[in-house]
C-alpha cells in the first residue's frame, strides 16, 4: 500500500485536478437538479431509453432493434428507420441509461416516486464527464506537462457544451461517444509507442489492448459513425511504430475483436439480432455537399465557440503560432490538431445526430492543442505576458460560463 500512495500518485497536482472536477461536477449537477426539479417529469427521448433499455435487462426485447412502438410514436430525438431499428446507435445507450434503476424495487418506479430516482438514469453520463475529464488531464500533462494539463482541464471543466451533454440537459448524451473516440486514440498512441520496449510486445501489451478494445466499443456502439477511429487507431499505430508493423496489425485485430465482442454483448450475444443491426446502421450517413452551404461555417464555429468561449481567441493565437513557429509543430500538438479538424468537418458532413457528435469529440482534441501551444508560449522570454493574457482570458471564460449557468432556463 505505501507504494500505491506515492506523492507521484497522490500529490499536489492531483488534488488540484481533482478539485477541478468537482466544480465540474457541480455545475452538471445543478443543471440536472433545474431540469428535473422544475419539470417534475422525464424527457420523452429519455423515457424512451430507459423503458427500451429496461424491457431489455427483463428479457423482453434489445433496444433499438428494433423499437416495438411504431416509428412515428417515438420521439423525435430516437433515430430509427421504417423498420424500427435505431440506426445511430447500439443498446448501450439504453443499457447504461437503465442501469441505475435496478438498484431500485420494480414498485418503486412509477410517477408517484419519480422525484426519488429521475436522477438515476444521469448519473452514468456524469461519471463518463468526470472520466473523460480526467483522461483529458492526463494526456495532456503527459503531452504539455503540468501547465498544459491544468490548462486542458479548467477549460474543460468549464465547457458549456460539454456540461450540458455530461448532465444531459436537452440534449442527446453525446459524452459517451466522446470519451470512446477520445479514449481510443490515445490509447493507440500509447500502445504505439510501447512497441519499442524489448520484449514480447503482444502478450505484455494484453491490458492496453483491452482497453483499446473497450474504448473502440464504448465509441461505435454510442454513435455507428464513430467506427472512423478503428482505422485511425490502425494509422497511428503504424505510423508511431514503422519498424513494428506486425506487430501494431495483431494487436489493432485483437483490439478491434475485443471491440466486436463488447459489441455483441450489449445485445447480450443475440448474434442474428445483432446482425440484422448492424445491416440497418448508419456507419456512414456524410454528404459533402454541407460544404457548399456557407450558413454551415458559421453555425459550425457558433457550436465550436459554444463548447469553450475562450477558443475565439486562444485558437485563431494557437494557429498563427504553430504556423509560424517551428518549435511548436511537434507530434504532441499536431496529432489532435488534425484528429479535432477531422472531427470537424466530419462534423460538417454529417446533418443527422451523428454531426453534433462528432463536432463535439472534436472539444478535447482542440483544447489538448490550445493548451500544448500556450503551454510552450509560457517557456519563451514573454512568458509573463502570455501568463497574464492567457490566465486572465481563462478566468474571463470561467466566470461567463458560470453566469450562464445561473441564467439558464429551469426545465
Amino acid at each position: 500500500m505505501t507504494r500505491f500512495f506515492t506523492r507521484e500518485r497522490f500529490g499536489r497536482p492531483q488534488f488540484l485536478a481533482g478539485a477541478l472536477l468537482l466544480a465540474f461536477l457541480a455545475q452538471c449537477l445543478w443543471l440536472v437538479y433545474s431540469e428535473l426539479h422544475a419539470t417534475g417529469s422525464t424527457p420523452a427521448d429519455e423515457q424512451a431509453r430507459v423503458a427500451s433499455g429496461w424491457r431489455q435487462f427483463h428479457g423482453t426485447g434489445i433496444a433499438g432493434a428494433p423499437y416495438p412502438d411504431p416509428p412515428n410514436e417515438l420521439p423525435a430525438e430516437i433515430s430509427r428507420d421504417a423498420a424500427g431499428f435505431d440506426t445511430q446507435h447500439s443498446p448501450l445507450l439504453s443499457l447504461v441509461t437503465a442501469a441505475p434503476l435496478l438498484v431500485l424495487p420494480e414498485r418503486l418506479l412509477n410517477q408517484e416516486y419519480s422525484p426519488h430516482w429521475r436522477f438515476l438514469p444521469r448519473l452514468p453520463f456524469l461519471a463518463c464527464g468526470l472520466a473523460l475529464g480526467a483522461s483529458l488531464w492526463y494526456v495532456a500533462r503527459r503531452l504539455c506537462g503540468n501547465t498544459g494539463g491544468f490548462l486542458a482541464l479548467t477549460l474543460y471543466c468549464f465547457s458549456p457544451s460539454i456540461i450540458q451533454s455530461s448532465a444531459v440537459w436537452h440534449t442527446e448524451p453525446e459524452i459517451l461517444a466522446v470519451w470512446g473516440s477520445f479514449g481510443a486514440i490515445f490509447t493507440a498512441i500509447a500502445v504505439a509507442h510501447t512497441l519499442y520496449a524489448p520484449r514480447e510486445v503482444v502478450l505484455w501489451n494484453w491490458r492496453r489492448i483491452v482497453l483499446l478494445g473497450i474504448s473502440l466499443a464504448i465509441a461505435i456502439g454510442s454513435q455507428f459513425s464513430m467506427i472512423v477511429v478503428v482505422p485511425l487507431a490502425l494509422a497511428f499505430l503504424f505510423y508511431l511504430a514503422p519498424i513494428r508493423r506486425g506487430a501494431a496489425l495483431t494487436i489493432w485485430v485483437a483490439a478491434f475483436a475485443v471491440a466486436l465482442l463488447l459489441l455483441l454483448a450489449t445485445y447480450f450475444f443475440h448474434l442474428h439480432i445483432f446482425l440484422e443491426s448492424i445491416h440497418h446502421a448508419s456507419f456512414w450517413g456524410a454528404t459533402w455537399r454541407s460544404f457548399t452551404v456557407a450558413a454551415v461555417y458559421p453555425q459550425v464555429a457558433r457550436e465550436i465557440l459554444r463548447a469553450c468561449p475562450a477558443l475565439i481567441l486562444l485558437l485563431p493565437a494557437a494557429v498563427a503560432t504553430y504556423i509560424a513557429w517551428p518549435r511548436a509543430r511537434y507530434f504532441g500538438n499536431t496529432a489532435p490538431a488534425l484528429i479535432a479538424l477531422l472531427f470537424i468537418g466530419l462534423g460538417m458532413a454529417h446533418p443527422d445526430q451523428a454531426g453534433a457528435g462528432f463536432l463535439l469529440a472534436s472539444v478535447p482534441f482542440l483544447l489538448i492543442f490550445v493548451s500544448g501551444i500556450l503551454a510552450d508560449l509560457m517557456e519563451t522570454p514573454q512568458s509573463q505576458l502570455v501568463k497574464a493574457a492567457g490566465w486572465a482570458l481563462i478566468t474571463a471564460n470561467i466566470l461567463w460560463t458560470l453566469l450562464k449557468l445561473t441564467q439558464a432556463p429551469p426545465g
